[in-house]
């Protein structure tokens, strides 16, 4: 009988790298708790430290993408206001010669 591959969520994975990186308990502790191989705990502690400084890289981006996304937004809302006054002056225009 084949045994089927385990798939764990990113969230089980966080939990469990965090749990290694207080070191309260041994890696083989944390295995028998979470029903791992030691190794598979390690790696995953070691790709969560590679990534964490992402966290922070990715919060400075998002930032400067919502100043350029409000600044197309301003430019937007002139040029509605400007269509609208062009069309307002022009429908009492025709208004007055119909």
């Amino acid at each position: 009988m084949k045994k089927t591959r385990r798939k764990f969520t990113s969230e089980f994975k966080v939990k469990v790298a965090i749990e290694a990186l207080k070191e309260r308990y041994s890696l083989s502790e944390l295995a028998e708790r979470f029903e791992l191989h030691p190794n598979q705990i390690s790696q995953w502690k070691q790709e969560f430290l590679e990534k964490s400084s992402a966290v922070f890289d990715n919060k400075t981006s998002k930032t400067e993408e919502k100043e350029v996304d409000l600044d197309k937004l301003y430019a937007k809302i002139g040029k509605l206001e400007m269509e609208r006054d062009f069309l307002k002056k022009n429908l009492k225009k025709l208004e007055l010669l119909g």
